[in-house]
């Protein structure tokens, strides 16, 4: 009997995890075809980007308000200083990361975005190093080696290739290295109280959104506001046609975020890694099957040397959490409902901030 239960809680436990694997598949594959499919016909990817930021920001503020009712608890909110002085430089990387990203469907295709963004494990390891977070190991030099190389071939003679598009995923990539790394500073702040995914989503949204209006203002101001499918509209169909898509959007870049945080708190940051390195994988195909993207054998070499370098990267990770004792679960996992679990008092203890802080940088690694 007692083997026969454990038989099923091993059961249970594989299906609960192939389960929330593919919810966080569904969000993240998702939200990349969508992003591409949208901007062939509404060409302003840094005013859909502001608009999602609007959305994430009334769900994390709903559901905070949620939490805080059923629970009797105060959620933490930062004082001003606190705002500008630590969270502004890594909503302001997050902004920049997230528009360009967005931008950069305008010119390339899935498969070029999949590929180039996989390449932020390089800047992350980069900007670790300089700040300290990693230590310099021949390891790490191989796996940067790797990764560069893979993303080289993958470029090589592209009949897709476009300079501008890869220019902005690239400067995009780069400016995640800093993002996830000032993220990572941030959480191990414990004094802040911004464990919490969904508390750190509502304090970055305002900052992130006045951070890239600027460029929005420059870039697609005038045009928006000549635009007949927002401001200048003559049907009324179309213009909430146009908003429900947005509003999608913004829906979709919520629940990404939501169903990367419920992966990794009943499994480990490990898992959300290696899951999104099979995610890579299933973009290309579809984007191949569905998109007709030219993918060469060069392109696919070059793809799989890329995907080495992450896969040594985890192993690494994986080496070093096994050395400190195994990942350790978020803890309280079994006595609370999942929306509570996700929105709990910020109160966390310091295994928690280690687990969050590499939940966030596994994010960047996707």
């Amino acid at each position: 009997m007692g083997r026969w239960g454990l038989d099923v809680a091993f059961v249970w436990k594989a299906l609960l995890t192939l389960g929330l694997v593919l919810l966080y598949y569904c969000f993240s594959i998702g939200i990349t075809f969508y992003n591409k499919w949208l901007t062939k016909s509404f060409h302003f990817p840094l005013f859909m980007t502001m608009l999602h930021l609007a959305v994430i920001f009334l769900f994390s503020a709903l559901s905070r308000a949620l939490v805080q009712c059923s629970s009797h608890r105060a959620r933490v909110v930062l004082s001003w200083t606190d705002y500008l002085r630590r969270v502004a430089p890594t909503a302001l990387a997050t902004a920049l990361d997230v528009g360009l990203s967005n931008w950069s469907f305008l010119y390339i295709t899935v498969s070029l975005y999949t590929m180039t963004k996989s390449s932020a494990v390089l800047f992350i390891l980069i900007f670790s190093l300089i700040f300290k977070l990693e230590e310099l190991r021949a390891a790490l030099v191989l796996v940067v080696l790797l990764i560069a190389g893979g993303l080289f071939m993958f470029t090589y003679k592209s009949t897709q290739f476009n300079v501008e598009g890869f220019a902005l995923v690239l400067g995009a990539s780069f400016i995640g290295g800093i993002r996830w790394t000032l993220t990572q500073m941030l959480l191990q702040k414990a004094e802040l109280g911004l464990q919490n995914p969904i508390d750190t989503m509502f304090h970055l949204q305002p900052l992130m959104f006045l951070g890239l209006f600027p460029l929005f203002a420059i870039f697609e101001g005038l045009h928006l506001s000549t635009s007949e499918k927002i401001f200048r509209f003559q049907d009324t169909g179309l213009l909430l046609r146009v908003l429900g898509s947005l509003f999608l959007g913004g829906i979709l870049a919520f629940g990404l975020g939501f169903s990367e945080f419920l992966l990794v708190s009943r499994t480990s940051s490990l898992t959300l890694s290696i899951a999104g390195i099979f995610k890579e994988v299933c973009t290309l195909l579809l984007a191949a099957h569905l998109l007709g993207d030219q993918i060469s054998l060069l392109n696919w070499l070059g793809f799989a040397l890329c995907l080495s370098g992450i896969s040594l990267h985890v192993a690494l990770k994986a080496l070093h959490a096994r050395g400190d004792g195994g990942p350790k679960p978020l803890k309280g996992l079994g006595s609370h409902p999942d929306l509570e679990l996700l929105l709990r008092s910020s109160r966390p203890e310091e295994d928690d901030n280690e687990e969050e802080g590499e939940y966030f940088v596994a994010q960047g690694q996707q």
